[in-house]
C-alpha cells in the first residue's frame, strides 16, 4: 500500500496513523509541488515542466529555502517510482488523501491524470465537509490533514474507496481546462471545483497587515500567512509582497533583493519618525 499526501508535516502524520492501525501498513510519500499556484501550460511536457521550474526558481531568489528546495525535487520521478511499483506487483494499491483545500486538490488532478491505467487500484480519500472531533473534544471541520489528529484518521479509513471509471474520465479533463486557463492562482470553491484567479489575488490579504509604521518583513508575513483564510504558501506570498513594493503601494527600507530579514515596510505615503524607524529596524 502506497499512501501519497501533499504537504510536508503529513509525512510524519501518516506514520503515526500507520503505527495505530497495521492494516494500513505502507509506504508515505509526498508530491511536493504546490499545482494550485504558478504556471501550467503544457505542463504534461518537457517545455512547460521546465517553465514551471524556472518560475519556482526566480520566486525563490532571496528566500531561506533558495539552496535546499530550487530544483531539488521532480513529482515526475515520485509518479514513476509509484507506477513501477504497481507494474510490479499487481496487489499494490495508491491511497490519495486529500483535504478541503485548493493545494491538495489540484495534487490530486495533477496526479490523477497520470494513472487511468490502474483503475480500482487508485483509492481515493477526500475529508471534504466532514466532521473530526479535535483535541478538545470539539467537532470541527478540517481543512487540512494535520488539523485532524491521528485517531481520528482510523475513522476516515472507511472513506476508502477506488476513483471510479467515470472520475478517470471528467477529472482529467477538468485538470486540462485548468491547464488551459493557465492561471497564477487557483482556489477551491466546493466539491472539487478549482476556479482560477489572478496573480494579484492575495495582494488586498498582505496589505491588510501591512501598518503605517515600519515593521519586519517578515512580520507581515507571519501575519498574513495565519490570519488568511484561503490558505497558500510563504513564497507566494512573500513574492506579492515585493510586487506591491514594486507597484508602489508598499515602501520598502532595507534590500529587498537581499534574504527576507534584511528588509522593512510600511504603507506608501505614510510618515513615521526616525525614532520608531530606528526602533523597528532593532526588532
Amino acid at each position: 500500500m502506497i499512501h501519497i499526501v501533499f504537504n510536508e508535516s503529513e509525512i510524519d502524520l501518516m506514520k503515526q496513523v500507520l503505527e495505530l492501525d497495521e492494516t494500513l501498513a505502507g509506504d508515505v510519500l509526498q508530491i511536493k509541488d504546490d499545482f494550485a499556484v504558478g504556471p501550467l501550460a503544457d505542463i504534461d511536457t518537457e517545455e512547460g515542466w521546465q517553465a514551471r521550474v524556472e518560475w519556482w526558481r526566480s520566486l525563490l531568489q532571496g528566500s531561506p529555502y533558495k539552496e535546499t528546495l530550487a530544483g531539488s525535487f521532480d513529482d515526475r520521478l515520485t509518479v514513476k517510482e509509484i507506477k513501477d511499483r504497481l507494474n510490479a506487483s499487481p496487489d499494490e494499491q495508491v491511497w490519495i488523501w486529500m483535504g478541503q483545500n485548493q493545494h491538495d486538490v489540484c495534487g490530486y488532478y495533477w496526479l490523477l491524470s497520470q494513472f487511468k491505467d490502474y483503475a480500482g487500484r487508485i483509492m481515493s480519500l477526500y475529508m471534504n465537509n466532514l466532521p473530526f472531533i479535535n483535541e478538545k473534544g470539539q467537532i470541527f471541520y478540517p481543512s487540512w490533514l494535520h488539523e485532524i489528529q491521528p485517531k481520528e484518521f482510523l475513522k476516515a479509513k472507511k472513506l476508502a474507496r477506488p476513483v471510479t471509471t467515470s472520475e478517470f474520465e471528467v477529472d482529467p479533463d477538468e485538470w486540462k481546462k485548468i491547464c488551459d486557463e493557465n492561471a497564477v492562482v487557483r482556489i477551491l470553491e466546493g466539491g472539487k471545483k478549482i476556479a482560477s484567479k489572478d496573480e494579484t489575488f492575495y495582494d488586498n490579504e498582505i496589505v491588510k497587515n501591512v501598518t503605517q509604521e515600519w515593521q519586519k518583513a517578515t512580520r507581515v508575513l507571519t501575519n498574513t500567512l495565519h490570519r488568511m483564510k484561503i490558505k497558500t504558501g510563504d513564497v507566494f506570498i512573500m513574492w506579492r509582497l515585493k510586487a506591491l513594493i514594486a507597484g508602489g503601494k508598499v515602501e520598502p527600507m532595507g534590500d529587498v533583493s537581499k534574504g527576507w530579514k534584511e528588509f522593512d515596510v510600511k504603507l506608501a505615503g505614510t510618515k513615521q519618525s526616525a525614532a520608531s524607524a530606528e526602533e523597528a529596524a532593532a526588532v
